[in-house]
C-alpha cells in the first residue's frame, strides 16, 4: 500500500475541512458519504495518524489534522500560483480568490466592489467572508484581507488602498438637546455610543490638536455599546449620543446633514484602509488584479 501523501489527498482534505462534515463534503464533491469516509480512512491508514474525530453530528480535526490542513492550504495555493505563472495566459486572472473583510465595511464597500471586479474578470471565483475581528495574518485561510490600520506582522505584504480617519459625530437632534462640546474634556458629560471589537479598549478615545499636538485620552461613558458598527451608526442617527466612527462609514450622513462632526478642530486616530496578503501570493495574477482594482475603486470615491 502507498505510504506517502498523494497530491489529490490535499484537495480532498481541504474540501472536507471546509464542509465541516462527511455528508456535507459528499454533497460538495458529488460523491457518496461512504466514499468520503473511505478516502479519509485510507489517508489516515497511510499516514498512520488520526486526522478527524468523528461524532454522530459533526467532526473535529485532530492536532495532526489541523497541521495537515494548514500545509495543504499553503501547498494548494502555491500550486495554483505556479500553474498560473507557467500558463500562456498569465495576464488573465483566474482561479479561487478568498477575501476577508470587516462586517460593515465589507457589506457597504467590499461586496459591491467584488461584484464589479467579477464582471471584468469572470474567470476568478471569489469567496468573501465577513468577520467582526480580522483573522490571524500568518494563517493561509485567505488570499486578501481588507483591514483598518497597517498590519503588525511583517511577514505579510500590505498595500494602502485608501486614506481614512475616525471622526466624532452626532445627530443634529442630539446636539440641539445637549449642546456642542468645545473641548475633549466636555465629552465626559455626554452620552457616548461605544463599539466593542477585538481587544481594543472600548469607550477610550484619543484626540490631539493637529498632527504634532499633545494627545488627550478621554474615558467616555454611555448607555449603548455594540460590536456592530452599522448598529452604532443607526443609534447615532437616532440621536442617542456621540459616536467615533471611520469616515468611510459616515461620510454620506455628514454630507446630507444627518450627522454633524463633533470637535472638528481636534484630530482623531487614523484608520487607513489596507489590503493585506501573504507573501507567497504576491505574484498571483488574481491577487494583483484584485488589489489594483480595490485601489482604483477606492480612489475614485
Amino acid at each position: 500500500m502507498e505510504t506517502r501523501l498523494q497530491a489529490s489527498d490535499l484537495g480532498f482534505f481541504a474540501a472536507l475541512a471546509k464542509a465541516g462534515s462527511l455528508s456535507a463534503a459528499a454533497r460538495e464533491m458529488g460523491i457518496t458519504t461512504a466514499a468520503v469516509s473511505k478516502h479519509l480512512s485510507q489517508m489516515e491508514s497511510r499516514l498512520g495518524v488520526p486526522l478527524v474525530n468523528r461524532t454522530t453530528r459533526r467532526m473535529n480535526l485532530t492536532v495532526e489534522g489541523e497541521f495537515l490542513l494548514r500545509h495543504a492550504r499553503s501547498i494548494l495555493a502555491e500550486m495554483a500560483d505556479l500553474e498560473q505563472q507557467l500558463g500562456a495566459s498569465r495576464s488573465m486572472p483566474s482561479g479561487l480568490l478568498r477575501v476577508n473583510s470587516t462586517l460593515g465595511f465589507g457589506r457597504s464597500h467590499v461586496g459591491p466592489i467584488i461584484s464589479r471586479f467579477t464582471q471584468q474578470h469572470p474567470q476568478v471565483d471569489v469567496q468573501l467572508q465577513l468577520s467582526v475581528d480580522p483573522p490571524t495574518l500568518t494563517e493561509d485561510a485567505f488570499d486578501v484581507c481588507i483591514r483598518f490600520g497597517p498590519p503588525p506582522d511583517t511577514r505579510v505584504i500590505s498595500r494602502k488602498i485608501a486614506n481614512n480617519q475616525r471622526l466624532l459625530c452626532a445627530a443634529p437632534s442630539y446636539i440641539a438637546r445637549h449642546g456642542q462640546p468645545s473641548s475633549p474634556t466636555d465629552l465626559v458629560r455626554h452620552n457616548f455610543i461605544s463599539i466593542r471589537q477585538g481587544g481594543e479598549a472600548y469607550g477610550v478615545i484619543k484626540l490631539s490638536r493637529g498632527r504634532s499636538g499633545k494627545v488627550e485620552t478621554i474615558k467616555t461613558r454611555g448607555n449603548l455599546t455594540t460590536n456592530d458598527g452599522s448598529i452604532a451608526v443607526q443609534w447615532a442617527l437616532d440621536g442617542h449620543g456621540i459616536l467615533m466612527r471611520a469616515e468611510w462609514d459616515i461620510r454620506s450622513y455628514l454630507a446630507q446633514g444627518q450627522l454633524v462632526q463633533v470637535l472638528p478642530q481636534f484630530r482623531t486616530p487614523d484608520a487607513d484602509i489596507y489590503a493585506v496578503y501573504p507573501a507567497q501570493h504576491k505574484s498571483a495574477a488574481r491577487v494583483r488584479a484584485f488589489v489594483d482594482f480595490l485601489v482604483e475603486e477606492m480612489s475614485s470615491k
